[in-house]
């Protein structure tokens, strides 16, 4: 399927509503990674950089041979990312969203499977590297206000876009759906990581593989 996408079309729409979605996964990924996995960020690699110099500065709390381990495999995602989806309108983002869904599938079967600190790295290079590989994709797709894992500047717009601020509120709904949608998934994560963290996983995959039919 072609990724062709003009303002106010259909395929738009389908869109952003599969990125909202995939908005609300990168938070269930994240409470995955900062709860079960020891205080390292998968998806949000601004705030994984952040613990990695807390680590370096000599926090004891943060280990930055797990926030380095997430950077490597979020940048080898995102070079697959690259390679897969060059984007424009002959490609197909379908691939790429399948892979991010085997990815998160791997895991999950990571957590079940493998014992020991094992289990941390497997699942902490699984799950990055799907959130690099998405992320590399997202930024091609360019659908403002939307990039999936970074909320700063869709929080910013919503107060500097403002009418308090004398502008017109562009895009104001999709920017507080973005929110709306990460702050669910990071609570719904949260709940669930401490009951199961392979069934957290496994709700990622299923529901970036739904993401991946829709298209």
């Amino acid at each position: 399927m072609t990724e062709s996408v003009e303002k106010g079309s259909p395929k738009l729409r389908v869109a952003s509503t599969i990125l909202l979605i995939m908005t609300g996964v990168t938070g269930i990924v994240d409470a995955v990674s900062f709860i079960g996995l020891g205080h390292v960020f998968t998806a949000n690699m601004t705030g994984n950089i952040v613990l990695l110099g807390f680590a370096l500065g000599g926090a004891t709390e943060m280990s930055a041979p797990l926030s380095l381990l997430a950077l490597a495999a979020f940048l080898m995602g995102a070079l697959m990312g690259g390679r897969m989806w060059p984007g424009g309108e002959k490609g197909s983002i379908v691939p790429a969203i399948g892979a991010e869904a085997g990815l998160l599938a791997a895991a999950a079967a990571v957590s079940a499977i493998v014992p020991g600190p094992s289990k941390i790295y497997g699942v902490i290079a699984a799950s990055a590297l799907a959130m690099g590989l998405r992320n590399a994709v997202v930024r091609k797709m360019a659908i403002p206000d939307l990039t999936t894992t970074v909320l700063t500047l869709t929080v910013t717009g919503i107060a500097a876009d403002s009418s308090l601020a004398g502008g017109v509120n562009p895009r104001w709904q999709r920017r507080v759906a973005a929110v709306a949608a990460m702050l669910l998934g990071a609570a719904v994560g949260a709940a669930m990581v401490q009951r199961s963290m392979t069934a957290t996983l496994a709700l990622c995959a299923a529901i970036t593989t739904a993401c991946a039919l829709a298209r």
